[in-house]
């Protein structure tokens, strides 16, 4: 079936699809939830490097997953930032000790910003992945998948498998340590400037 018609089914049709046989489903749901995953793994690893690995991996382990797919049992994308989250932890619990180099984080490019803009925004992000980097891990994943992947406190309790009332327990704390981490540098980051 050629990719674009198979860029209207869901997911659990894809994986099904792809089990079967069918390489142009793969393609579609790598398109579709590929991004995703390594969005998220660049959250919480902070190392462009590091996501592209954590991202691979997690598609590869989806495939080999396939087969075996009970649909309606999970949400594939909910199945899939699991483990994307479940990887990263493990990477952040090597790694501990160490400090990743926030210098290293490499910025989105937006062609149309100044070169002013550009700097802030720059200093902006490195002092929200330093912030972001100081929280504890259960903390720091419930927080980046709730408020830059947005998504529900339902699927943050399924991914982190924990309960709704502890994502959210989790994500105050979480947002409470990065305001106080973050309000002393208001003026330097240029928020009052906005």
């Amino acid at each position: 079936m050629p990719y674009d018609a198979m860029s209207d089914q869901d997911d659990d049709s894809l994986l099904a699809a792809y089990a079967a046989g069918e390489p142009s489903a793969a393609r579609a749901l790598t398109l579709r939830l590929g991004p995703k995953a390594f969005g998220h793994a660049l959250r919480m690893l902070g190392d462009r490097a590091e996501a592209e690995d954590v991202a691979q991996e997690a598609l590869l382990r989806l495939w080999r997953a396939a087969p075996g797919w009970r649909r309606g049992e999970a949400k594939v994308s909910t199945w899939l930032y699991r483990v994307v989250s479940n990887l990263c932890i493990d990477r952040m619990r090597r790694r501990r000790g160490g400090f990743a180099d926030i210098d290293a984080v490499a910025e989105p490019q937006d062609p149309a910003p100044s070169a002013a803009a550009a700097m802030q925004q720059t200093t902006r992000g490195q002092a929200l992945q330093a912030a972001l980097d100081a929280l504890p891990d259960r903390q720091k994943q419930a927080v980046v998948l709730r408020h830059i992947e947005g998504l529900s406190n339902p699927e943050i309790a399924d991914i982190m498998d924990i309960g709704v009332r502890a994502v959210e327990s989790l994500t105050a704390r979480g947002r409470k340590t990065l305001e106080g981490l973050l309000a002393p540098r208001r003026d330097e980051l240029g928020y009052d400037d906005d």
